[in-house]
């Protein structure tokens, strides 16, 4: 019985995929919910899983094709022998029909297995080696047949990225040697396409201006010092700095609601939730999925959410509905060292918070010049509707509430 493997429905903001890369190959046996194929859209990488167990019987895309909602990109003959099967029984029986092509495939991988190892390493197919890297990395893995613990990482904390694999695999057959200034062409992702898109229309459609703030954290450490192994006992995660500067982002959102508005033509729609969008940096480009309702949510539910997202986004595993929505966002850009940036709004948020570094710096306390560590905050907002009192204000509340983080534990 032959069963179509179909596009997944796309919601009306993404019209259309394109083909990342294929997993499986015609006459590859496939087994129930085991992934077929990655599409990427503007904003994530989609897993396409097989409905049954069979094998792949027709591939209707190609690599770089774009498809859209419910098209069928392939054709999987349920309940058809798989091909390690296919050469099962005594050597007088004849190819069952259908297998002829199968066969000799299967009987090209014993010839090569047999034969002594060349110089080139094998294709990696061991998920221990490949099962850590992000679908597209993944892939590339694959396709060129090298072992991802032999690349040297330039992603975050030392993660292998596509464009490793990519370089690595120009550098191994030459393509790279002999020329002391080299150059490279590559197309741009759908997800950086839409990054810059999204960059350009805030530049264009935003009056945009940044006001900046400075926060000693003191506090906040010696409260996560304190506290922070009994947490992890209790939640079964880390207590970090994000859920401080989320729950006090949410706090101060309430109190100033145009800050969480947002313009839609000549009217201005006021949000009477706190849905913040957390900036997670991939080697695809950054995303910012939604943790909804966070005035309502505990330190622990925040710190978990954003844990989720943060190991979703380096798999793959992102949602659409993830990314939808949003009212306010916050990026760290002290996890890469930043000291001081001017953030850039999101549309059709109005404003967005950055977080930077934190530094030991001199400071005045009670009279007494001492070492304190600080971080310069910095809010980016649209000036059409709100106005530099209002910015200013709201960094000083999520200052006071960090520089007090009993208080802001204890909802005053």
């Amino acid at each position: 019985m032959a069963t179509e493997v179909k596009v997944p429905v796309l919601p009306e903001s993404v019209s259309d995929a394109t083909i990342a890369g294929w997993h499986k190959k015609v006459g590859d046996a496939v087994s129930r919910d085991e992934n077929l194929v990655d599409l990427e859209t503007d904003k994530v990488v989609l897993e396409v899983p097989s409905p049954v167990d069979g094998v792949l019987k027709e591939i209707k895309f190609s690599e770089g094709d774009t498809v859209s909602s419910q098209q069928v990109l392939a054709i999987i003959e349920e309940g058809a022998a798989k091909p390690a099967d296919a050469g099962a029984g005594s050597g007088d029986e004849k190819p069952a029909a259908g297998d002829e092509e199968v066969q000799p495939k299967a009987a090209a991988a014993k010839a090569e297995a047999a034969a002594p190892a060349s110089t080139h390493p094998a294709p990696v197919s061991s998920p221990g080696k490949t099962g850590d890297l992000p679908p597209g990395a993944r892939f590339t893995a694959e396709k060129e047949g090298i072992d991802p613990s032999q690349v040297p990482g330039t992603g975050r904390r030392g993660a292998v990225t596509k464009e490793d694999l990519v370089n690595f695999a120009a550098g191994r057959t030459g393509a790279v040697a002999g020329g002391a200034r080299p150059e490279e062409r590559v197309p741009m992702t759908r997800i950086r396409k839409r990054i810059a898109e999204r960059l350009m229309q805030s530049k264009e459609s935003i009056a945009m201006l940044t006001s900046f703030n400075e926060v000693n954290l003191g506090k906040v450490m010696a409260l996560r010092k304190e506290l922070g192994e009994q947490f992890q006992k209790e939640t079964g995660i880390k207590l970090g700095f994000m859920s401080f500067f989320a729950k006090a982002a949410a706090n101060a959102l309430q109190r100033f609601p145009i800050i969480n508005a947002s313009v839609d033509g000549d009217d201005i729609i006021y949000h009477g939730y706190a849905d913040i969008s957390v900036a997670i940096s991939t080697d695809r480009g950054l995303v910012t999925p939604v943790l909804r309702n966070v005035e309502r949510m505990s330190f622990a539910d925040v710190e978990k959410g954003i844990a989720d997202f943060a190991k979703a986004a380096r798999e793959g595993g992102l949602k659409l509905e993830d990314l939808q929505g949003g009212t306010f966002t916050i990026t760290n850009g002290g996890t890469f060292g930043s000291l001081f940036s001017t953030p850039i709004v999101n549309p059709p948020q109005s404003a967005i918070l950055g977080m930077h570094a934190i530094k030991e710096r001199a400071i005045v306390e009670n009279g007494q010049v001492v070492a304190a560590p600080m971080m310069y905050i910095a809010l980016s907002y649209d000036h059409r509707i709100i106005d530099g009192k209002d910015a200013v204000l709201f960094l000083v509340d999520i200052k006071n509430q960090l520089e007090n983080p009993g208080r802001m534990v204890l909802g005053l």
